[in-house]
């Protein structure tokens, strides 16, 4: 009786599975184009390879150069097809055919709504309205200007490599870098592009000698031009000189709840005679992803040593539950096995984080990082944070930060 009841069982599966695949249309297996239109005149597209598992789920795979994000909450009923990012809050929602989808790529806590499309057996970026020009290669580094002439005006490092009319490269700034760019020169212009679950980027600019006039775009909400021009020698402050203790306080403290709802302290014994490395961050920000996942492999080598890492989240999120539903889903994503408190939500605004840590002169970028000996005193505070797209200036980091923990951890 009881293998009678499985095999009736097993077959109900297989039927109801087959109805479901008759009922839904299906979608092209292989490489799409998406674009996300971030003016009427403007597209910001991005590659992805669609995969169709044996029993019937879908896998989305993005590419920015050197970098692959997974997507494989995607759900089907009929037409309508809603693909939720691995990390971040961010979804698209639309309707699709064999070899199309249309819709919007949607965040509800920031209240963004930006026009999607995608087809399917288009593998290049860009077109190719034009061809490269003798001369014209964007190769090195480049000093950049944001926003040039306005008082919010503000510097970054354009770090490029072109190979024929394909580019790749990104802007470094002092709070961060923009991605792995991708992207195509043709004619007298270059325009580059990333898309990495939370923010959609697109720079679009014209070439000369030795000059880059364009515009940067953030998805449909902002643009800004920007001006560059080549320099081999321009470097950005740097990232342990721009935040510090304000004159008066001697210590770093915080008492934020976990996702536990339970108040956590530096004053707390876990903390006590150890290491610590604090976090400023908050789940929607891809740097601190990036930093998130180095932090978790770094803990994960350092186990057996007196070290504690603790994350402080600031979120736009609208409510308490939804900001931990956030932190949970990253913990749960990333690996994450030290705390990640709540220390703001309903806004990501960093002069209401600051509030939150008066002791900083400020708090000029998510992440901001700092290193606490043992003893308790701030050693060494990093502002934003420069990932793999960054290459050299990554490894350099991740050489620094473990060259400090280890001299700390010795004494």
């Amino acid at each position: 009786m009881k293998y009678l009841f499985t095999f009736f069982f097993l077959s109900f599966l297989i039927l109801l599975n087959s109805c479901n695949e008759k009922n839904n249309k299906v979608l092209s297996q292989g490489m799409w184009l998406g674009e996300l239109e971030v003016t009427k005149e403007q597209k910001l597209p991005f590659n992805f390879k669609l995969e169709k598992s044996p029993l019937g789920a879908y896998s989305m795979f993005v590419y920015n150069d050197e970098e692959t994000i997974e997507i494989n909450e995607i759900e089907i009923s009929g037409d309508s097809i809603v693909i939720k990012m691995p990390v971040f809050e961010s979804y698209f929602s639309g309707n699709f055919t064999e070899n199309s989808i249309i819709g919007n790529f949607i965040n509800e806590s920031l209240g963004r709504n930006v026009a999607f499309e995608a087809t399917f057996g288009i593998k290049e970026r860009f077109d190719k309205t034009g061809k490269p020009s003798p001369g014209q290669n964007i190769s090195g580094d480049w000093e950049v200007v944001f926003g040039p002439g306005t008082i919010d005006s503000t510097m970054a490092k354009g770090i490029f490599k072109q190979r024929g009319d394909q580019v790749t490269g990104t802007f470094r700034t002092t709070t961060g870098d923009y991605r792995f760019l991708q992207g195509i020169q043709y004619g007298d212009s270059v325009r580059l592009s990333a898309f990495d679950g939370a923010h959609a980027y697109l720079f679009a600019a014209k070439i000369t000698d030795s000059t880059l006039n364009g515009v940067f775009y953030s998805g449909n909400h902002f643009k800004e031009p920007f001006t560059a021009q080549r320099n081999e020698n321009f470097e950005l402050p740097s990232e342990d000189s721009l935040t510090f203790l304000k004159e008066g306080y001697e210590k770093f403290n915080f008492a934020f709840p976990n996702t536990d709802d339970q108040i956590v302290s530096l004053e707390d014994e876990n903390f006590k005679d150890k290491v610590v490395v604090v976090q400023i961050m908050g789940t929607w920000c891809p740097n601190c992803l990036d930093e998130t996942m180095f932090l978790v492999d770094f803990m994960e080598e350092h186990q057996e040593d007196a070290l504690e890492v603790v994350a402080l989240a600031f979120e736009y999120s609208k409510s308490k539950e939804m900001a931990f539903k956030a932190i949970n889903r990253l913990k749960e994503r990333v690996g994450i096995k030290y705390p990640v408190l709540l220390a703001q939500y309903g806004s990501s605004n960093k002069n209401l984080a600051q509030d939150k840590l008066p002791m900083l002169n400020h708090i000029l970028s998510y992440p901001t990082t700092l290193i606490i000996d043992k003893s308790g005193q701030v050693r060494k505070i990093y502002t934003g944070f420069n990932g793999p797209a960054t290459g050299e200036i990554y490894e350099k980091f991740k050489t620094d930060f473990q060259g400090v923990i280890a001299k700390l951890l010795e004494e």
